[in-house]
């Protein structure tokens, strides 16, 4: 059974969660005074468990900080604070705020970074949020970086009042990615660049069972989500990270279609998403690891609940690997220019799968099991769909993948289906 990150008891969050979502524009000037508006920065987004030696996402995200004279700072707020950890004083054993800040602060130097280093921000810390001083240095940096453990408590420390505002030091990173900075994250680092509707946690079978609830739970199978979400810097899609590690494509599912959402973008671990034009019409993300990002989409996706329970018809999921494209404006998908169009040749039947969200409860399970399927039945051209379902039962849900007209795999090796585009998804009590 793996272990889930974080707290093992979580704060219920009273009723009422709603997020400010601030997009503040560069105010208008008259034309024959107007200078050349900055170029806006990017995100690198990492679906967590990022690898210190990961030289192309650590690089990417240095290069994009400038280089050479690349100027980052790292934000940890996500973690406990030094205050709640009981191997604080331990350098071997401690996990907070202080000590992982200077373990990215250091992997970042070592990547190649001028200058890295920790902002004091965290639960012992959130008045630093509204520091000048802190302010000061965030306007000499090139890039930010957001590290891992539980998305809420970037709310808590950096957003304001009843209506969420930025604090200064959020305003500050947002007119820096205004103007050019690059902002990464990991895990929850990742997932707080959402805008409405963040997921707070849940696993995925409870989430297709009970549905999703806006809130912050004390029990981590509970789908849950802030109404208004996260930091809105990306705006295309929700933000799910973990996906196939945790299993978590059902509960992106289930969240979105309950949220109105036509797309998630379910990030891998060890592999970002770099997104370019973040927060406007014409977001481009290019896949950057190795593992992938599942896009699953929504669009003209049909939900409704009977007396069997919720059921999920219409959706589509692909599934982008290492240097493949994706616009978000007109999704469409154009694979790295190293893969070319798979042709199947599997004759043999796609695997029986009955733990397709690898679920908590399963000793045995396997992680990315969703994925599995899909790409089994991407590779064979003996069927056109396949089913799956959940370990868990009353109801047992039954995931199947169907390719129709139109679905495309390519790949890198000649057999594997690594990019796939269009697979069909339904979901549905057994």
């Amino acid at each position: 059974m793996r272990a889930h990150p974080g707290p093992t008891r979580r704060t219920a969050l009273a009723g009422g969660l709603a997020l400010a979502l601030l997009a503040t524009a560069p105010a208008a000037h008259a034309a024959t005074t107007a200078e050349p508006r900055p170029k806006p920065g990017s995100l690198v987004l990492v679906g967590g468990a990022l690898n210190e030696d990961n030289t192309r996402v650590y690089g990417e995200i240095i290069r994009r900080a400038g280089g050479a004279t690349a100027r980052i700072g790292v934000i940890t707020a996500a973690s406990v604070p030094e205050s709640q950890d009981p191997y604080a004083d331990d350098p071997d054993r401690c996990s907070n705020s202080a000590c992982n800040g200077a373990y990215y602060a250091d992997v970042l130097t070592r990547h190649g970074a001028a200058h890295a280093e920790w902002l004091p921000l965290d639960l012992d810390h959130v008045s630093h949020a509204d520091s000048d001083a802190l302010v000061a240095r965030i306007e000499s940096m090139t890039g930010f970086f957001f590290g891992g453990g539980d998305q809420y408590r970037y709310v808590r420390t950096l957003l304001r009042g009843a209506r969420q505002t930025d604090s200064k030091v959020l305003a500050a990173i947002r007119a820096r990615l205004a103007r050019g900075a690059v902002v990464a994250g990991t895990s929850a680092g990742a997932q707080i660049a959402s805008g409405p509707h963040m997921v707070t946690g849940g696993e995925s079978y409870e989430g297709l069972r009970d549905g999703s609830a806006p809130g912050y739970f004390d029990d981590p199978t509970r789908l849950g989500h802030l109404p208004l979400g996260g930091f809105g810097f990306l705006r295309s899609g929700l933000v799910d990270t973990h996906t196939g590690a945790y299993g978590r494509e059902g509960r992106a599912y289930r969240l979105a279609a309950d949220t109105g959402h036509d797309r998630v973008y379910g990030l891998e671990e060890d592999t970002a998403v770099v997104v370019d034009d973040p927060g406007t019409a014409h977001e481009r993300l290019t896949v950057l690891g190795s593992q992938g990002v599942a896009v699953l989409d929504l669009r003209g996706a049909r939900a409704r609940t009977s007396a069997a329970g919720w059921s999920l018809h219409g959706a589509r999921y692909s599934y982008l690997t290492d240097g493949d494209r994706y616009d978000a404006r007109t999704r469409q998908a154009r694979p790295a220019a190293d893969k070319h169009r798979l042709r199947p040749a599997e004759t043999a039947a796609v695997p029986v799968n009955t733990d397709v969200f690898f679920s908590t409860a399963n000793p045995d399970g396997v992680p990315y099991s969703f994925r599995a399927t899909a790409r089994a039945l991407a590779a064979t051209r003996a069927q056109r769909s396949a089913t799956a379902t959940t370990f868990e039962s009353g109801p047992r849900f039954q995931v199947t993948f169907t390719k129709p007209a139109g679905f495309a795999a390519w790949t890198g090796d000649g057999t594997t289906p690594h990019t796939f585009v269009g697979l069909r998804i339904a979901i549905a009590p057994r």
